[in-house]
């Protein structure tokens, strides 16, 4: 049976590590919005591997749900505190860990 660590621990080891001192404490959560937290160059290798080795059918998942996704400008929060309005809809490691359960992708 899958667990959440090991979706968690998959991810961890396939996304790099952001921020200047690549540490654990840096790596990717259960709840951390994936779009922001990686680029879909590195996001979508990933995905395709999650399917195969935790034999996931990803076909109905629909990549037009969640991409093109509005990354935020750095300096942003300086000159507004209204959130970012996003038109797509947020992928997390819980969703792909609930459909590694389920055997198939389980939102859209």
């Amino acid at each position: 049976m899958v667990t959440e660590n090991d979706v968690l621990a998959f991810f961890q080891n396939e996304l790099p590590i952001l921020g200047w001192l690549p540490t654990k404490s840096n790596a990717v959560g259960m709840d951390d919005i994936l779009q922001e937290y990686t680029e879909q160059e590195d996001l979508f290798p990933a995905i395709e591997k999650f399917g195969h080795q935790f034999s996931v059918d990803l076909s109905v998942m629909d990549v037009n749900q969640y991409y093109p996704w509005t990354t935020p400008w750095f300096f942003r929060k300086w000159f507004t505190s209204r959130p970012l309005k996003q038109e797509k809809k947020p992928l997390t490691v819980r969703m792909f860990t609930e459909s590694a359960k389920a055997g198939r992708w389980l939102y859209d």
